[in-house]
């Protein structure tokens, strides 16, 4: 089975099975936003998977 590539791509897999992807709604238009909110932006976030759908996406993280 293969991996799906956009998942891939914007996911990362940590040593101990963790899932981080990017801050959702931080691509463009920022500008308007507090400095502090900017800055979380840039930070990864824990990507919430359910089980089921790894499997299915992402066959090689299991």
């Amino acid at each position: 089975m293969k991996t799906t590539k956009s998942y891939t791509k914007r996911l990362k897999v940590t040593k101990n099975g963790k899932i981080l992807g990017r801050t959702p709604g931080f691509n463009h238009f920022n500008s308007k936003q507090s400095r502090t909110t900017q800055l979380a932006g840039r930070k990864t976030k824990i990507f919430n998977i359910t089980k089921k759908a790894q499997s299915h996406l992402m066959p090689v993280f299991k």
